[in-house]
C-alpha cells in the first residue's frame, strides 16, 4: 500500500484544526448541523446530477482501490517479462502455459494467454490497447466526478453563507448576537473551501495518478509481450522495455 493519499489528507486536517488551537479558537465551533449538511450534502448532491448514478456508484467504490493502492512497479513488470522472454526462446512460446498461471498480474496473464493461443500480433496488440484505453476512460470519469465537487463545494460553501446572513440581517435587533451569528455563517464558506482543497480534488487527483501509473506499466507489458510472442533476444527485450521506463525506475531496479 503506497500510503500518501491518507498522509496528505490526515497533515491537512491536523494543521488546519492545529492553527485554529493556536489561535485560540474551539476547534468544535466549526462543526455547525446546517452548514455541514449543506455543503457536505449538497456538493455530492450537485455532482450527482452532473453524472450518472452508475458514474456516481463507481467513483465511491474508487476511493479505496486509490487509497490503499501500491504504486505500480514497472521495473519488476520488465524482470518478469524478460525471464518470459528467456524461456520462451530456450523452449519454445508453449512452454510458458505453466509460467502463465502463477503470474498474479492479471493484464500480463490475459495477455500472455492469448499470445500462447497464437493469436496475430497486430490483433494481440489491439486487444491490449483496446483494454489500457477502456480502463484510462473510466479512471478518468471517476477523477472528473471529483474534480468537479471540488468546483461546486466552495460556491456551495458561499450560498450557505448567504444563507446565514440573510438571516444575520433579520436579526439587526438584537446587536449582542451578531458576533456569533455572523461568524458562524462564514462556517459554510469554510466548509466549502476546506472539502474541495482537502478532500475532493485530492481524491481526483490521486486517482488520475494511480490510473497513469497502471496504464504505463500495461503500455511497457504489451511491447513485452509481443517481444515475446516474436522470439526476440531477451537482453534486447529488457534494454527495450527499460528505455521506457520513467527515469527513476531503472536506476531503482540497478539498485
Amino acid at each position: 500500500m503506497d500510503p500518501a493519499g491518507l498522509i496528505g489528507i490526515v497533515v491537512a486536517f491536523v494543521a488546519i484544526f492545529g492553527a485554529l488551537l493556536l489561535e485560540g479558537a474551539d476547534p468544535m465551533s466549526i462543526f455547525l448541523p446546517a452548514p455541514l449538511l449543506l455543503v457536505w450534502v449538497g456538493t455530492i448532491g450537485v455532482g450527482v446530477a452532473g453524472h450518472t448514478m452508475k458514474d456516481v456508484v463507481a467513483s465511491f467504490k474508487a476511493i479505496p482501490r486509490a487509497m490503499r493502492s501500491k504504486a505500480p512497479d514497472p521495473a519488476a513488470a520488465v524482470d518478469t517479462i524478460v525471464d518470459l522472454a528467456d524461456r520462451a526462446r530456450r523452449e519454445g512460446l508453449l512452454a510458458l502455459e505453466d509460467a502463465a498461471r502463477d503470474i498474479d498480474d492479471q493484464f500480463l496473464r490475459s495477455g500472455l494467454q492469448a499470445a500462447i493461443d497464437g493469436t496475430d500480433p497486430e490483433d494481440l496488440r489491439t486487444i491490449l490497447d483496446d483494454k489500457i484505453a477502456t480502463k484510462r476512460t473510466a479512471d478518468r470519469v471517476h477523477a472528473k466526478y471529483f474534480a468537479d465537487m471540488g468546483g461546486y463545494a466552495p460556491t456551495i460553501g458561499i450560498i450557505g453563507t448567504v444563507i446565514s446572513l440573510v438571516h444575520v440581517l433579520e436579526n439587526l435587533s438584537d446587536p449582542a448576537s451578531l458576533g456569533h451569528s455572523i461568524a458562524a455563517a462564514f462556517v459554510a464558506t469554510l466548509w466549502g473551501i476546506l472539502s474541495a482543497n482537502v478532500v475532493w480534488l485530492p481524491i481526483g487527483a490521486r486517482i488520475k495518478r494511480i490510473s497513469d501509473l497502471e496504464c504505463t506499466q500495461m503500455e511497457v507489458t504489451v511491447e513485452g509481450l509481443l517481444a515475446v510472442q516474436a522470439g526476440a533476444n531477451p537482453r534486447l527485450v529488457g534494454e527495450r522495455l527499460r528505455s521506457l521506463l520513467p527515469e527513476q525506475a531503472p536506476a531503482e531496479a540497478a539498485a
